[in-house]
């Protein structure tokens, strides 16, 4: 071959393997291109969804509920069904035993480590007695608020409280806050009876003693009752006993609302302090509560009610119930006392 052809084929190769590395460098930047322009053209022509007609969405309804009930019955298996297949020894056959009467039986057999809760009524002849001798005395409650708010930094990272407690700061806590875990830990170590939720869900009842071992509380039995003792009472008629002839404080948001609701039933209303602004509202609120005239506070102030029961009782020695979200249930008129 000669000088000329020898060049040529030295240049075709070149541009050849020029054209090669072109492609392999720019390949994924070629292909981005192609692709952001194709996608672009799909998402011009795109055509606006079509709303489902009343005969589609009639259709849906049965496959929805056949989903729903699917997954209920294999959330039951395993959370029940399947536990006792492992506990049956493999050698025998329960038959037609059901998970309820084995659930039975076994509550049954641990009746002695359960721990007793004061009834509506014991806990009415409390506060009674209390308002009978102008005594002081706090009625407290537990709910998932209170136990994620004294689990920060204890049972769970303050990380964890805030992802699953994305409702804390509605609730009067803006997580972290360990200053206002330590005062809540304080106020249902001394409060006088403290409402425990019976709930097994997650942040309830199975939370309860992991939160209170870790502040080294340790309920006595005079002293524990149902976290749901506020509706309990009501529900007794014991409620409107208590409330009749006493001189009442409305404490939280709802209560300028609540105010003229109890009033027109015949309640005497002496007192309203609201707003209440989380934890930094504690010494406010007690501070106006001391210069007013009143025998019974009823306290619906989310997480910081605890708190704000329990330093009525012990700093100016008056009766005091966390009375919740009770309050929003008589201004909305599901409830009436």
């Amino acid at each position: 071959m000669g000088a000329r052809g020898a060049g040529r084929v030295e240049r075709s190769r070149r541009s050849r393997a020029g054209k090669g590395g072109r492609r392999g460098k720019g390949s994924v930047s070629a292909a981005k291109r192609k692709t952001t322009r194709g996608n672009g053209r799909r998402q011009r022509r795109s055509a606006p969804p079509q709303a489902i007609s009343p005969q589609a969405e009639a259709q849906l309804v049965p496959l929805q509920q056949h989903y729903y009930e699917e997954g209920r019955e294999q959330g039951r298996y395993d959370g029940g069904e399947a536990l006792l297949e492992q506990l049956v020894p493999g050698n025998l056959l329960l038959p037609e035993v059901s998970l309820e009467e084995v659930i039975s039986a076994g509550v049954q057999s641990l009746l002695h480590r359960c721990t007793p809760l004061l009834d509506a009524g014991q806990v009415y002849s409390r506060l009674q007695a209390a308002l009978a001798a102008q005594a002081p005395c706090s009625v407290v409650r537990l709910g998932d608020g209170e136990l994620l708010a004294l689990a920060q930094n204890t049972v769970y990272s303050v990380e964890e409280v805030a992802a699953v407690g994305d409702f804390l700061p509605y609730a009067g806590l803006n997580v972290p806050d360990l200053a206002a875990r330590d005062l809540l830990a304080h106020a249902v170590r001394s409060a006088d009876i403290v409402g425990v939720p019976q709930s097994r869900r997650k942040h309830y009842h199975p939370l309860l003693h992991a939160a209170l071992r870790a502040h080294q509380i340790e309920l006595k039995e005079e002293q524990a009752t149902s976290s749901m003792i506020n509706y309990t009472l009501h529900q007794s008629g014991l409620l409107s006993e208590l409330l009749r002839g006493q001189s009442l404080l409305l404490i939280g948001n709802a209560a300028p609302e609540l105010a003229p609701i109890l009033s027109a039933r015949g309640y005497s209303v002496s007192g309203v302090i609201a707003p209440v602004n989380g934890f930094a509202d504690i010494d406010r609120v007690i501070g106006e509560a001391s210069g007013m005239s009143y025998s019974l506070a009823l306290v619906s102030a989310g997480i910081p009610a605890v708190v704000i029961a329990w330093r009525i009782a012990t700093e100016l020695g008056k009766v005091a119930l966390d009375f919740g979200h009770m309050a929003n249930f008589i201004t909305s008129g599901r409830m009436t006392l």
